[in-house]
């Protein structure tokens, strides 16, 4: 019991927290593209507000495109409204926390956008993901700024 104990201590491998946050409706729409969200349901990323209000996105790059410009997306709120954000992981469907997933750009997956940051909650996932799908970079949430959006909108992955 004190070796597996000590080896959970000493393991590299975090995972990113499930999160239950609500979901999208049938006519929710990303706030970034338009897109209707529900059908997407495998790309879903979600932003719940404190007041109880929820953002819906088709993917986690409309996601991150919306939190990196609040002022011209958000209507007014603010990073600090935010009780909880919400991404699909790729493998097992569920809802992890978008800060703490990782994400693998310029795979031959593509989302309802086109290339996509594909989340995923470990980085065995990533790896394992990277090397099946031909990805070219794996990042983290705190890696994403608007460069790197629009490079991933024009196909480039560097």
């Amino acid at each position: 019991m004190v070796i597996g104990g000590l080896a959970a201590l000493f393991c590299s491998e975090v995972k990113a927290t499930p999160v239950h946050l609500p979901p999208p409706g049938p006519r929710d729409t990303c706030p970034v593209c338009g897109m209707f969200v529900a059908p997407y349901r495998f790309w879903v990323a979600t932003i719940a507000y404190a007041d109880g209000e929820a953002a819906h996105f088709d993917g986690a790059k409309d996601l991150f495109k919306y939190l990196t410009d609040m002022p011209r997306w958000a209507g007014g709120r603010k990073i600090t409204d935010i009780a909880g954000i919400g991404v699909t992981s790729y493998y097992d469907t569920r809802l992890i926390d978008a800060k703490d997933a990782i994400y693998v750009m310029g795979s031959d997956v593509l989302g309802p956008m086109g290339h996509e940051l594909v989340p995923h909650e470990s980085q065995d996932d990533a790896e394992e993901f990277r090397r099946d799908h031909k990805g070219k970079r794996i990042v983290r949430s705190s890696d994403i700024t608007p460069a790197l959006l629009a490079a991933l909108d024009d196909g480039r992955f560097e």
